[in-house]
């Protein structure tokens, strides 16, 4: 995150001497990215982060792979996916490539039994069903339908569920997370055309120190297997951290829709953005404006990338028979668009309220077999207009 934060109490110059008051020396941890060239923080803890008395393997997490290849248009109903009890059990790994892990979970609680740490990934998680308090080593964020949670690879949380009913859609990427480029100037600060600004952004908040003593189970994911460390030391012993590299949260509903005389290209609707795919938010928002306007999207051959999009609420205009948690993949190397009748039927339209979540990765995608077990019949033959 381009933005500098600070919680708790730490010393006045890094790397010197922090002292306890009851004596002893709190321990700094450089929590880092890219070596030394990345975003990082420097965290405080009361005791060494580095006390584990047991490493065990737990299990593989590798996706099963369904399709190697596609080229099919394809679609699959999320909301089929069963609920789970445990939220690391329910976390399902639907489309997959070198770039990215796309999944859907259904978790009824976070057992209180472990911490979880992806040591592969930045994560999003987009919540779509549920709420509750993501509590970190950084203090604890709420959040609620509609939040992105961003979580930088190598966080340790907890998730606390208000309720069982929950449903989330998650990204786990090999390359970090951030706001798009283009609406960031040479010091990282959001622009004023951007849809957005660091005030809609919600950050860490409410510290609290966990001087404890145990064993503290981190299940921890690296190389898509599952570890489980045993620590003497809890995980949030933390008195105080600042730095650039922290959990953040923001609303799809604080998204500033752009809009025009004519249609715009879907990039307008960008949110996030890593190495190999970009985020968009589609909200509610005004139709073009232009007096001969078609509000629907064009026909569009992806040529260099995949498009997933995941339905959230309302009617989205240019498709039949969508419901909410669906999901939709248009491959690249082939031409989609609106379904029949979509055109017609949006002319003369002065808004819309559909929310949806976009992702388009640059690299073709592989389908798991979780998805599989999802999938709608020959979503592909949709668009033949029935006699």
């Amino acid at each position: 995150m381009s933005r500098y934060h600070s919680l708790g109490s730490i010393p006045p110059k890094r790397h010197t001497t922090f002292e306890k008051p009851e004596g002893g020396l709190y321990q700094e941890e450089l929590f880092g990215t890219a070596g030394f060239v990345g975003m990082s923080s420097l965290i405080y803890h009361v005791h060494p982060p580095t006390v584990v008395s047991e490493v065990r393997q737990v299990k593989d997490l590798s996706a099963k792979i369904g399709i190697e290849k596609n080229m099919k248009a394809l679609s699959f109903k999320g909301f089929s996916l069963p609920q789970i009890d445990d939220y690391i059990e329910s976390r399902k790994i639907l489309f997959v490539n070198n770039d990215l892990k796309i999944g859907l979970a259904a978790p009824k609680s976070f057992s209180k039994d472990y911490f979880y740490r992806n040591s592969d990934s930045d994560e999003m998680l987009f919540i779509h069903v549920g709420s509750g308090k993501l509590r970190t080593m950084y203090g604890s964020i709420d959040f609620k339908y509609g939040d992105y949670l961003i979580i930088p690879k190598g966080t340790t949380y907890q998730i606390d569920f208000d309720s069982e009913d929950n449903r989330i859609l998650f990204i786990e990427s090999a390359s970090a997370i951030t706001t798009p480029k283009r609406y960031r100037n040479n010091y990282g600060q959001l622009l004023e055309h951007s849809p957005f600004c660091e005030r809609d952004i919600r950050l860490p908040k409410d510290l609290k120190t966990h001087d404890e003593k145990g064993r503290f189970k981190v299940l921890s994911k690296k190389q898509d297997i599952l570890w489980e460390y045993t620590h003497e030391n809890h995980p949030f012993d933390v008195v105080g951290w600042d730095g650039f590299n922290y959990p953040y949260a923001f609303s799809i509903h604080d998204f500033e829709p752009i809009t025009g005389r004519i249609h715009m290209p879907p990039p307008i609707h960008q949110t996030w953005e890593a190495a190999g795919f970009v985020v968009c938010s589609f909200v509610p928002r005004m139709y073009d404006y232009h007096p001969k306007s078609i509000p629907s999207p064009y026909h569009h051959s992806n040529i260099d990338s995949e498009e997933l999009l995941y339905y959230v609420d309302g009617d989205f205009m240019s498709r039949n028979n969508i419901e909410k948690g669906q999901l939709t993949l248009h491959p690249g190397g082939i031409p989609h668009g609106p379904h029949p009748g979509a055109i017609e039927r949006s002319v003369g339209k002065k808004e819309t309220g559909e929310l949806a979540v976009m992702i388009d990765p640059f690299s073709p995608l592989k389908i798991t077999k979780e998805a599989m077990n999802l999938q709608v019949d020959d979503y592909y033959k949709s668009w033949m207009i029935k006699k």
